[in-house]
């Protein structure tokens, strides 16, 4: 379930398996023109940007955790 179901909002809502695959290029480049569609459509019902769709290139587990211990260690 955890990698082939759960969409991680950390991983713009794809699963693990789809990051680890390469699927989610796709599908966030979907996601992308959707948003980009209904936005023309529809403008007013847009008061700021769209959501930022971008494929993410390095994916880091807790990275709020790791700075923390740079600066400990670095103390």
């Amino acid at each position: 379930w955890y990698n082939l179901e759960h969409r991680h909002s950390g991983i713009k809502f794809v699963t693990p398996e789809q990051r680890h695959t390469g699927v989610d290029i796709e599908i966030l480049a979907q996601r992308e023109a959707l948003y980009r569609r209904a936005r023309q459509a529809q403008p007013e019902r847009w008061s700021g940007s769209t959501r930022d769709w971008l494929h993410i290139d390095v994916v880091r587990l807790n990275p709020d955790k790791a700075g923390a211990k740079k600066l400990e260690s670095a103390a």
